[in-house]
C-alpha cells in the first residue's frame, strides 16, 4: 500500500467502508500493481492503529467486489481491473450519501445471505456491547493453525471417521489436567463428556438423569440463563424458580420446595454477576447430601475473575460431591470451535453409559477441533492464553465501570463487578426496559434487557429496569464513547 489512509473514528462512514475505499482508489489508479500483496490483517491493523476486526471486513468487502482475491499462505493480493473478456476499465464506484445514512450495516461478508426471517436476526451497530462476545482479535491464530495443520497432516484419514462419543481420550485427559489447575475441579477423563453446544450436553444429562427415582423437577436461580430450564422443560420437567438474595440462591426456599435437582452458577451468578459465597457453598453441598440431590454447576465464564483471583468451582469443595459440573471453551478461545464439556459424578456414569446404549448417539464435536485444542492445551498455550485475555479484559472491566460512573453518575447502579464478560446497569426509568433498548438502537447501540430472564418476565420485583452491557468484545477506544452515546439516546427521550 503506497499511502496510508487518514480514517475518521468520529466519520458517520464505519473504518471498515472507509479502508476498503481507500484500497479501491489505489487499485483503479493503478498505485497499486495487479498481483501485488497487501499487508496481513495484523499488520495493516498495527499500521493503522486499530483493531483487526474493521481491516478484516474491509478486504471480505474487497474480495466480494472483486478487487482483491486470497490465496493460502499468499494473503490478499491486488486483482488485476481487466480480466481476458473485457478491455474496459473498471470506473471507481461513486457515493451518492444516502447509503451512509442506514444505522444497521450488514457484515460485508454476509450481504448475500441476508435472511429476513432469521431465528437471530444480525445487526451490525456501531456500538455493540454484546453480553458475551470474545476480543477475536486475540484470538491466538498462529499456533491454533499450526496444531491444526500438524494433526491433519498426521491423522487426516482417522480422523475423517466418527470419534468416541464421550470425547477423544486425549482431550478429556487435558481438559481433567485444566479444570484441576484452573477451577480447581477434582475428577478423572472417566468422568468428563465432550459436546459441541451446551444444549446438546443439557440434553444428554437430561435423558441421563431421567429415571432415577426424585429427579423428575429441577429447581432453578430466578433470573437465570433460560437454557437449563428451557431443555429440561422440554422434557417434561416442571421447573421450580428460586429467588436470589445478596449470596446466591436462597436455600431455605430451596428446602421448603422439596425438589431434588438444582441449577445454580456460583462463581459469576448469571446475570446479576453474584458470587457465592463459601458458607453459602458449603450449605449447597450439604443440602445435596443430607438429600440425596444433585447440583447443576454452570461454571460458563469462571476463569475470568479481575481483582482477586478466580472463585474456585464448588464441585472441588468437597471429595465426591454430588455435583454435575458444566463448562467449555467459548469465552476461553471462541464459539465457533464449537467445544463444551461436562464432568459427571461417579455414580452417574453408569446411568449415562445406559441412555448412551439406547441412543447410540455419535459425538458432536469436530474431531479435528478436539485433537487441536488437546495439543494446544498440552503445550501450554491455553494457560498463556487465558493470562494474557485476562489482563486485556481487566482494562476494559474498568474503562466500561470508569465511563458509566462519568456519564450516568448516579442515576444507575452497577451489578455484577470484577468478573466476566458483562455488566448489569440498574436504573428507575419511566419508560418500559423494551422502549429503552429500542432507544438505544435507533442510536446505533446494541445492549439487552434482563427482563426475559426472570421465569415470569417481569423483572426484578422493585420495578426497576436491568440491562446486560457486555465489554470484553468491544475495543477500548469505543467503549466510552459508546457508554456516552447510550446516556445521551436515553437522556433524550
Amino acid at each position: 500500500m503506497n499511502q496510508l489512509p487518514k480514517l475518521e473514528e468520529n466519520d458517520h462512514i464505519p473504518i471498515y467502508v472507509q479502508l476498503s475505499d481507500h484500497i479501491k482508489k489505489e487499485i483503479i489508479q493503478r498505485e497499486l500493481a495487479e498481483h501485488s500483496k497487501l499487508p496481513s490483517v495484523r499488520k495493516l491493523a498495527e499500521m493503522l492503529g486499530i483493531s483487526t476486526t474493521p481491516v478484516e471486513w474491509a478486504y471480505q468487502q474487497l474480495i466480494a467486489e472483486g478487487y482483491v482475491y486470497s490465496q493460502p499462505r499468499r494473503g490478499y493480493r491486488v486483482r488485476p481491473m481487466m480480466d481476458r473478456y473485457s478491455k474496459i476499465q473498471i470506473p471507481i464506484p461513486m457515493r451518492t450519501g444516502h447509503e451512509n445514512m442506514v444505522i444497521h450495516e450488514q457484515h460485508p461478508h454476509n450481504q448475500s445471505k441476508i435472511e429476513r426471517n432469521a431465528i437471530r436476526p444480525t445487526r451490525v451497530v456501531e456500538f455493540d456491547f454484546h453480553m458475551s462476545r470474545n476480543d477475536f482479535s486475540l484470538f491466538p491464530l498462529g499456533k491454533w493453525q499450526q496444531y491444526a495443520n500438524r494433526i491433519w497432516r498426521e491423522e487426516a484419514e482417522g480422523l475423517l471417521f466418527y470419534g468416541d462419543p464421550q470425547g477423544e481420550w486425549g482431550l478429556r485427559c487435558e481438559i481433567a489436567h485444566y479444570l484441576g489447575q484452573f477451577r480447581g475441579v477434582n475428577c478423572s477423563p472417566e468422568q468428563v463428556v465432550v459436546g459441541a453446544e451446551q444444549h446438546l450436553l443439557m440434553s444428554l444429562l437430561v435423558q441421563t438423569l431421567l429415571h432415577i427415582d426424585g429427579l423428575q423437577s429441577i429447581a432453578v436461580e430466578n433470573p437465570g440463563y433460560r437454557l437449563l430450564p428451557g431443555t429440561f422443560r422440554n422434557y417434561g420437567y416442571p421447573i421450580v424458580p428460586i429467588p436470589l438474595d445478596d449470596e446466591g440462591l436462597d436455600i431455605l426456599e430451596l428446602n421448603r420446595m422439596g425438589v431434588k435437582l438444582v441449577g445454580v452458577s456460583p462463581s459469576h451468578q448469571f446475570p446479576l454477576g453474584t458470587t457465592m459465597p463459601i458458607a453459602r457453598r458449603m450449605a449447597l453441598l450439604d443440602w445435596a447430601e443430607r438429600m440425596g440431590a444433585y447440583i447443576i454447576e454452570d461454571d460458563y465464564d469462571g476463569e475470568f475473575r479481575y481483582h482477586g483471583r478466580p472463585i474456585p468451582s464448588m464441585q472441588g469443595l468437597r471429595e465426591g460431591s454430588r455435583v454435575i459440573y458444566m463448562g467449555g471453551f467459548s469465552q476461553v478461545l471462541a464459539p465457533a470451535l464449537c467445544i463444551h464439556y461436562m464432568v459427571l459424578p461417579k455414580e452417574l456414569m453408569g446411568s449415562f453409559r445406559e441412555m448412551y446404549k439406547t441412543i447410540l448417539f455419535e459425538q458432536s464435536a469436530s474431531r479435528l477441533h478436539q485433537r487441536t485444542l488437546e495439543m494446544f492445551m498440552h503445550e501450554g498455550e491455553l494457560g498463556k492464553h487465558i493470562r494474557k485475555v485476562r489482563n486485556v479484559y481487566k482494562r476494559k472491566h474498568d474503562l466500561i465501570i470508569q465511563a458509566i460512573r462519568q456519564y450516568f453518575g448516579e442515576k444507575v447502579e452497577i451489578i455484577g463487578q470484577n468478573a466476566g464478560f458483562h455488566l448489569v446497569l440498574r436504573m428507575v426509568s419511566t419508560q418500559t426496559a423494551a422502549e429503552l433498548v429500542a432507544a438505544a438502537l435507533s442510536a446505533g447501540i446494541q445492549i439487552s434487557s434482563a427482563e426475559y430472564l426472570w421465569t415470569d418476565g417481569s423483572g426484578p420485583a422493585d420495578g426497576k429496569r436491568e440491562f446486560i452491557i457486555g465489554f470484553a468484545g468491544m475495543e477500548s477506544e469505543r467503549i466510552g464513547p459508546g457508554i456516552a452515546a447510550l446516556a445521551k439516546a436515553w437522556r433524550d427521550l
